[in-house]
Formats: C-alpha cells, structure tokens, sequence
C-alpha cells in the first residue's frame, strides 16, 4: 500500500487502484463469504451459539501465525487460546437452538366453572 501513497483529494481514484489489488481484492472476497456463511449460520441458529463459534477463528490464525510465520506467542496467549477453546467447548455443548414455545401454548385454558360446568 505504501506505492499509492497518501490519498487526498486530489487523488482520490487511487484508492480504487489500491481496491483491486489482487491481495486485497481476495480479501474482499474472503469477507463477503465469511458474512454470507455467517448470516446463513444466524438463520437456523442462535447468536449465543454462533458467535462463540466464530472465534475458533483466532485459534486458527494463531496456528497460522506460529506455524507459517513462525512468529512468537507468548505462553499468556496460548493461555488466552486456551480459554477460548473451553468456552467454545462449553457452548457447543449447548442447544444449538432455544426451542421457542409454539402460540397454542399461550392460549389461556377455559375454565370450566365459567362455562357453568360442574
């Protein structure tokens, strides 16, 4: 990104040109995929149940980065890695879906000493 420079006004059609880069570019893409399985997942779904799965995410990345590019991770982020393989574990554990009662449930019972019945 450091070729296009700053953009201004003057140059605004550059970010278009920094838009289309192929690196960039596939990360759009990326992200659109990842917002059209999130939505599909949020359709037969909770937002309890998905949301705690969707950070298995920095789990991955943290592989990714400790073995690709080999860079450090300090043992307090393995820790924090941990937990948030527990608390994953504790949600998928869970009903995927709340079962919501169905509207014949609500209906109030008849009482049958106010229909005069004995």
């Amino acid at each position: 990104m450091l070729q296009f420079g700053d953009i201004t006004l003057s140059n605004w059609h550059l970010i278009f040109t920094a838009i289309f880069t192929p690196w960039v570019a596939l990360g759009i893409i990326l992200l659109i995929l990842f917002f059209a399985n999130y939505l599909s997942a949020l359709s037969f779904a909770d937002l309890t149940y998905v949301l705690p799965a969707t950070s298995i995410g920095y789990v991955g990345m943290a592989l990714l980065a400790r073995y690709f590019l080999h860079e450090d991770i300090s043992p307090v982020r393995w820790a924090g890695i941990l937990l948030i393989v527990i608390g994953v574990g504790f949600v998928a554990r869970g009903p995927a879906l709340t079962v919501e009662p169905s509207p014949a449930a609500n209906l109030p019972v008849p009482n049958s000493s106010a229909r005069g019945e004995a």
